[in-house]
């Protein structure tokens, strides 16, 4: 039985015939070799004592008390590599090297999936090459360093912006170049058909974890929260609470400079129904239908579309977006430091970004979830050298 390759109205593969013979070998390989016990069994074990989940749900109390709410904090930022991103790429690898592949390819923003996809490559002994925006991997040279470091080739893309729409342009391109020896791992829910739905599968580990640790803490939750680029991390903790009506999903992306400004990623905000990388899905776009550029200070969220699931999300009203601005992230990642003693992703402190105003506005104290979806390590040069108004796209 083929999978659906829509979720609503979105999603579907616009891609060239050269590549359609890749996705439905891709499609086929899911099918047959993802369920078997073989693979689940290694799967398994491998993010237990590889990756190291389960990631913990952590009572933040003295967030906690700041914002009058009880908040949980998932710590994806305690994986291996740091971030949410190594369930994915260390899954596609698996898969990958079941299916005879020998060389794996990846693109990247902030570096975490490059950084996983180049860890998973050196685990299981296939050549990795990672498309990295100049600007990103100048802005990321850490995570640019640690990918070089485990044997993986960064290819830096010099063109339009130099960030995470043409990486992921110039991946596909090699892909296609290479399609029979080349495994493409798409980092993030995004992608013609089936990447969305494989990502998100590869990543509901996420929710499936929090939903049974809030069950043994006795938590009822109210609210999760996660930030949205092209999706995974709040794909896969969403998830987990899809069913559960009595919960309120929030998205939160990129404002950047504001969203009345042109120096934004408010794809869910802003964006209109449109094709990019292979997907029908929301996209920021001028009024002859051409791909608006982007900003935000975070390398993983400036991003000018969003996953397909998520703007059907959208569309029925399942999960809601906000948008937070550089100034509210930088505000969200040094108070969780000062609190805490968690230093998050650039990323994930826009989710976090969003507590004041969504605390500030609701009736009787509540359990609100955020997905800690990396750690700042990678950040700390933007951090410290951060101004208001500085525009990175």
């Amino acid at each position: 039985m083929k999978m659906n390759s829509y979720f609503g109205k979105y999603g579907g593969q616009f891609v060239p015939e050269t590549v359609m013979s890749a996705l439905i070998e891709l499609e086929k390989a899911y099918k047959k070799i993802v369920p078997t016990k073989k693979f689940q069994r290694e799967l398994k074990e491998l993010l237990s004592t590889y990756v190291g989940r389960p990631s913990p749900m952590y009572h933040a109390k003295r967030l906690s008390e700041h914002f009058g709410h009880n908040i949980y904090l998932k710590r994806e930022d305690l994986n291996h590599t740091g971030a949410h991103k190594i369930n994915n790429s260390i899954a596609q690898a698996l898969l990958a090297k079941y299916m005879g592949k020998t060389k794996v390819l990846a693109e990247t923003g902030a570096g975490q999936h490059g950084l996983a996809t180049a860890t998973a490559a050196a685990l299981l002994g296939l050549e990795c090459d990672v498309y990295m925006g100049a600007v990103d991997a100048a802005r990321q040279a850490l995570n640019v360093h640690k990918i070089e470091l485990l044997g993986a080739r960064v290819v830096r893309v010099e063109d339009g912006l130099k960030t995470l729409k043409e990486a992921t342009t110039a991946a596909i391109q090699a892909w296609v170049n290479e399609i029979e020896s080349r495994f493409y791992v798409i980092g993030s829910a995004v992608g013609p058909h089936p990447y969305p739905k494989i990502v998100r599968d590869f990543q509901s580990v996420i929710g499936k974890e929090a939903k049974a640790q809030l069950k043994k803490l006795s938590v009822k939750p109210d609210i999760v929260v996660a930030c949205v680029g092209g999706g995974s991390n709040a794909i896969g903790i969403f998830s987990g609470f899809l069913d559960d009506k009595s919960v309120e999903l929030i998205g939160v992306e990129a404002a950047g400079l504001g969203l009345e400004t042109p120096y934004h990623a408010g794809t869910m905000s802003k964006g209109r129904d449109g094709i990019i990388h292979g997907m029908k899905t929301l996209v920021l776009q001028d009024e002859n239908g051409c791909i608006s550029p982007v900003h935000s200070i975070s390398a993983g969220l400036d991003y000018p579309g969003v996953g397909p699931q998520h703007s059907h999300l959208k569309d029925i009203g399942r999960a809601k977006y906000e948008a937070v601005t550089d100034d509210e992230c930088i505000e969200a990642l040094k108070l969780l430091s000062r609190l805490e003693g968690i230093i998050p992703a650039i990323e994930s402190s826009h989710a976090l970004g969003l507590l004041p105003r969504l605390c500030k506005g609701l009736k009787k104290r509540s359990n609100i979830v955020v997905n800690v979806s990396g750690r700042g390590d990678k950040d700390m040069d933007t951090v410290m050298n951060y101004k208001k108004g500085t525009i990175y796209g």
